[in-house]
């Protein structure tokens, strides 16, 4: 008998020694499978953890209160454009902006993140603008950094956001984020801003996405006002994509960057010309089919923005950074 307590003595006490270290026991119970939910005004949410959704930006008050309704209490932004704190505070949720680019999740950033899930009042909703690439990577980095889902459950879950494989940074820094020592993450000090300051080019590159968002929901509403959104002018927004392109390239910025990234700069701006001349046309002929170009002008612009992606913006991290070797995304526990 006297053997059997000193046995179950020490298996206590190595348990605890475990989820002191910040592992659980190999018995532990593991977290429900991340999952796709049904949501009527959030784009694509997927619940990774019991305190943590990911998905697409919540716009306008029947979005927020949906997710004061899910129990949400914490809004992350991993998306450039400045959060709707007003709707938001309507609501009583906080937002925190943690914005991060295609090229992958920093690990300051995933650090930042993983202190953002463990410890500000949840459930947390994390977001960039289409709920697809940005915020599942940060979801899944963040949570395994936090020891809140296992690094296997990473790339899964990006797969089932639907993830684009071409973002490869992303894709990297699920891959390799490891769970962070947990008197690291304790001691860890982070600020949470309600609107982080952004470069003035990449806060262009932001407006310019969502602009070009707005191009690609009239079109496929026939290149008219899409019935959800009914403050799309077609042919303003097009007249906006075409201004944010031209001011993309009187930026210094921009003037040092190679003369392949200005070529697809000023072969989408004419084709936003092309579009808002047609859209213009178009709309002071009712009754008239919508001008043959429109497509073209579209296809163009899609074409180059992807090209762009691939050449200029997602390059991983660790790549644009190969002389100093690969970062990983998140300091792994001692």
């Amino acid at each position: 008998m006297r053997h059997l307590l000193f046995a179950s003595a020490g298996l206590a006490f190595l348990a605890a020694a475990l989820l002191a270290a910040g592992e659980p026991p190999a018995d532990a119970a593991r977290p429900p499978a991340p999952e796709k939910l049904e949501a009527e005004h959030l784009p694509n949410p997927v619940r990774v953890h019991p305190r943590v959704i990911s998905g697409g930006l919540p716009e306008g008050e029947a979005a927020f209160r949906e997710l004061r309704d899910l129990g949400v209490r914490t809004v992350i932004s991993v998306d450039g454009m400045t959060p709707d704190l007003e709707t938001a505070g309507q609501f009583g949720l906080r937002y925190v902006h943690l914005p991060h680019g295609y090229d992958g999740v920093p690990a300051d950033r995933v650090n930042a993140l993983a202190k953002a899930v463990s410890e500000l009042e949840g459930p947390v909703y994390i977001h960039c603008h289409h709920g697809k690439h940005r915020s599942p990577a940060a979801a899944a980095t963040a949570c395994v950094a936090a020891g809140l889902i296992p690094p296997e459950d990473a790339v899964p879950l990006l797969k089932l956001a639907g993830t684009s494989p071409k973002y490869r940074g992303l894709y990297r820094s699920a891959e390799r984020v490891r769970p962070l020592d947990r008197a690291f993450l304790e001691e860890l000090a982070v600020e949470f801003p309600e609107k982080a300051e952004i470069p003035p080019t990449a806060e262009a590159m932001i407006a310019l996405e969502h602009t070009h968002a707005h191009l690609q929901a009239i079109e496929a509403a026939g290149w008219r006002t899409p019935p959800d959104h009914p403050d799309l002018d077609p042919a303003h927004e097009a007249l906006l994509l075409r201004e944010r392109f031209t001011e993309l390239l009187r930026t210094e910025e921009t003037r040092a960057e190679p003369e392949a990234y200005r070529r697809l700069l000023r072969e989408s701006e004419q084709a936003a010309r092309t579009l808002e001349a047609g859209l213009r046309g178009w709309a002071a002929a009712p009754g008239a089919a919508p001008p043959a170009g429109l497509g073209a002008a579209a296809e163009t612009i899609a074409a180059n923005c992807a090209a762009c992606h691939v050449r200029f913006r997602d390059v991983p991290l660790d790549e644009k950074a190969a002389d100093a070797g690969p970062e990983p995304a998140g300091r792994e526990s001692e």
